[in-house]
């Protein structure tokens, strides 16, 4: 039989109230989720804006790679194809792992790494002018995380020009002991 809301007793009218505020408060959260964008890789910056870097190379794979050997390091140039200086604003890692230097001839600025591991990470602040080009170098400590890091990685490199267009340059090996 139906029942009529003013025919109910305390108990059921509480029950029906509970379930309302649990249903108001599950599609507020909805709600607010669907603003919200999905989630990132650390150190990502609006990944979906162009860069107007020029970045020919951006995956490099090291193969099978030891830890008793050391750091590994992969050099890769970054241009600037357009009319106009563009600056290049940031460089931040996936993982503190991983560090990256930007490399102007003998100049070498950093080092650059995962933000919130060490402390901030420095912005990088450099002019490309019409055609210039510097190189980023991009440093993998396979000892890094021990006897847990065995196997394989897959590491990225964020270059931010000060638009806010990133590349994400990716490194991948195979670490053994």
């Amino acid at each position: 039989m139906h029942k009529n809301i003013t025919n109910m007793n305390k108990k059921e009218k509480i029950t029906l109230t509970a379930c309302a505020v649990i249903f108001l408060g599950l599609f507020g959260l909805f709600l607010w989720g669907q603003g919200k964008s999905t989630a990132l890789p650390p150190g990502a910056v609006n990944p979906g804006a162009e860069s107007i870097l020029s970045i020919p190379e951006t995956f490099y794979d090291f193969g099978t790679i030891s830890m008793a050997d050391g750091n590994v390091v992969k050099e890769f140039s970054v241009t600037n194809t357009g009319s106009e200086d563009v600056i290049l604003a940031k460089i931040t890692t996936s993982c503190m792992c991983t560090t990256a230097y930007l490399k102007n001839g003998e100049k070498r600025k950093g080092p650059f790494g995962f933000p919130g591991h060490g402390g901030p990470v420095p912005p990088a602040n450099e002019y490309l002018r019409p055609g210039e080009t510097k190189i980023i170098e991009v440093v993998y400590d396979p000892a890094a995380h021990g006897p847990a890091g065995v196997g394989p990685i897959d590491r990225f490199v964020y270059v931010e020009d000060a638009s806010g267009g990133t590349t994400a340059l990716e490194i991948k090996a195979v670490v053994t002991p």
